[in-house]
């Protein structure tokens, strides 16, 4: 009995102390990740008090008067990149009910305000200033993307190389493992352009690349004068999309799942897949579908993939029943050869109107608007053109580069003018031209590459760059006129965007960011100018440039926060010496500084 006794007292004591250690362990996790989380994020949680308001707010903003509760309830793991609307775990968290075939695990859910991240993202350990275009196209700092994993997979590919403290680029894809350069020649070549050229002497300027990978295919269209919106989502390949944004290649991160790309309709010329693995007969082919609202009259879809070519089965079974749909969706094959065949839409509605009753797939209400796609789902039907693309069989665009500055047809869609058209590029012109003499003391021709006009209305400030070496991500609102269309139009590339949520990219991805009226539009909407400060510093790269054009409430608003976001005043004017109607604007330039965190500091050792 004795021995019993002595048993069950030394399992109660062994409970006792397990129960202490792992309160103990509690505390430690507990208390020792908050305080870590603060010195590593340095501002973190202490950056916003809830509430304020830069038009008429509490002017004396104690930054540490609020807990954040958001910045307790989840940490950033040091591997991973945030992009709060394409979180994979707070679907998790949430418990969101997601179809995965469909991919809606890849579109964006995007967490409530009361859920939302209150920190800065810091650099990772080692990070330099990014290898400048044109030769960031070939190579990037492994240091600023140290992800390697793809590297390994695609070894066979050639899409990335790791040597030493760099990653290399051989232009290799899944597709085209001796270059991008030699497989765009053959599309031309199949196509009958002269020289082998895919810009068609400037009648194909625009193209959709999905499935991108690490987006070669389109970094070497861009020395044709071509411009691609490469999208890939944030899956297996994680990190693809900022390897293409790292480079200096237009890129974004998206998916062909149950919404409409954010894009209007007829705006690209090519749309490309290259073993994108998707799965194009599904749903009755509303995934073609889609490529068909975005392509223009007359567009082509070069698809390279194994049903192209093989002989087994289940590729012929592929094959048939692909070439019946696009059929019937009135396409044609424009080339085939080897492993890649080209399609072509047609110029006209004729052969839509000679399509026998009832067949599928359908065409589109006549009241579905083909241009809205902020968070519209997708439907399995046809878009027919305007009665002017069809009588001028096409859109009726000048070639690039006259396109960019040649009004565009679709400007009657607004009630706008050639002469409206024209001041509004005059405009921007001068006002790029006063930023741009505020900028000279700090950067060089190199200095930037990646650039996003937050709102950009009809594009006339991306036009105003067209002789710097830069791209610009032109973002158009989701409530406002659908003005994205005259955008691409004008030979470039955007998104629609809500700037009351986070964008779909990686932190760290551009070098400027135009901010005209932003913080105005989205206070008039109810939203927080302090979550608009943090999305733009986890978008823009660390020595990056804001240009911030609104009133003067708005940049003494901006102003408060400048040393908790680690950013510098570089300059400040107003526009009364300007031309135009926004004369009481006043615009800011700051640049964020590069600043690491201790614990940076110790993984770089």
């Amino acid at each position: 009995m004795r021995g019993r006794s002595d048993g069950a007292q030394k399992k109660r004591l062994l409970t006792s102390v397990c129960v202490v250690a792992v309160f103990l362990v509690f505390l430690y996790v507990y208390f020792g990740s908050r305080n870590a989380g603060e010195s590593a994020l340095e501002y973190g949680s202490r950056l916003r008090k809830l509430g304020s308001s830069y038009l008429g707010g509490d002017e004396d903003s104690d930054l540490g008067h609020k807990q954040d509760e958001s910045s307790v309830k989840f940490g950033l793991d040091d591997e991973d990149e945030l992009i709060p609307c394409l979180d994979r775990n707070l679907i998790y968290q949430m418990r969101l009910k997601l179809d995965l075939s469909l991919m809606e695990h890849y579109e964006r859910h995007c967490p409530l305000p009361e859920r939302r991240f209150n920190c800065l993202i810091p650099p990772p350990p080692g990070y330099k200033i990014p290898v400048k275009w044109p030769k960031s196209r070939d190579e990037v700092w492994k240091a600023n993307i140290p992800h390697t994993h793809l590297a390994h997979e695609k070894s066979d590919q050639n899409w990335m190389v790791v040597k030493g403290d760099k990653i290399n680029f051989p232009g290799g894809g899944t597709h085209f493992h001796y270059g991008a350069d030699k497989y765009i020649a053959s599309i031309a070549n199949m196509l009958n352009f002269s020289n082998n050229v895919l810009n068609n002497e400037g009648r194909l300027r625009t193209v959709f690349d999905v499935g991108c990978g690490v987006a070669s295919f389109g970094g070497y269209l861009l020395s044709s004068n071509i411009i691609a919106m490469s999208l890939a989502p944030n899956d297996v390949h994680q990190n693809q999309i900022q390897f293409a944004l790292e480079r200096g290649i237009p890129a974004s991160l998206g998916v062909l799942g149950t919404k409409r790309l954010p894009y209007p309709s007829r705006s690209f010329e090519l749309a490309h897949c290259s073993r994108c693995r998707i799965d194009w007969l599904q749903r009755d082919g509303i995934l073609l579908l889609e490529l068909d609202r975005v392509l223009r009259p007359g567009g082509y879809f070069a698809y390279s993939s194994p049903e192209a070519y093989a002989q087994d089965e289940e590729d012929l079974r592929i094959w048939k029943q692909m070439s019946a749909l696009v059929e019937r969706m009135c396409w044609r094959i424009a080339a085939k050869r080897n492993q890649t065949v080209i399609w072509q839409k047609p110029l006209t509605n004729d052969c839509y109107l000679e399509r026998e009753p009832g067949t599928q797939p359908p065409m589109c209400r006549s009241d579905d608007d083909p241009d809205a796609v902020w968070g519209v789902q997708m439907e399995a039907c046809i878009t027919a053109y305007s009665d002017h693309d069809h009588k001028t069989r096409g859109s009726g665009l000048a070639p690039w580069p006259e396109r960019l500055t040649a009004p565009p047809p679709r400007l009657a869609d607004f009630g706008y003018s050639s002469e409206v058209f024209e001041k509004d590029t005059e405009l921007w012109r001068q006002r790029v031209d006063h930023y741009w003499s505020l900028l000279s003391p700090k950067i060089k021709s190199d200095t930037l590459r990646n650039i996003m006009d937050m709102k950009a209305h009809l594009g006339s400030f991306a036009a105003a760059l067209k002789d710097k070496d830069v791209w610009v991500m032109n973002v158009v609102p989701e409530d406002g006129p659908k003005t994205l269309k005259i955008v691409y139009d004008r030979g470039l590339i955007g998104t629609v965007h809500n700037w009351c949520e986070s964008i779909s990219t990686y932190p760290r991805t551009y070098d400027l960011l135009h901010a005209w009226n932003v913080f105005s539009d989205i206070e008039k909407k109810g939203c927080s100018g302090e979550d608009l400060l943090l999305e733009m510093d986890r978008i823009i790269r660390p020595t990056g440039f804001i240009i911030i054009r609104d009133k003067q409430p708005v940049i003494d608003f901006v102003k408060k926060y400048l040393a908790a976001l680690h950013w510098e005043a570089v300059a400040t004017a107003d526009s009364s010496t300007e031309p135009g109607q926004d004369r009481d604007d006043v615009f800011f330039v700051v640049q964020k500084k590069l600043w690491l965190t201790s614990e940076s500091f110790r993984d770089a050792e």
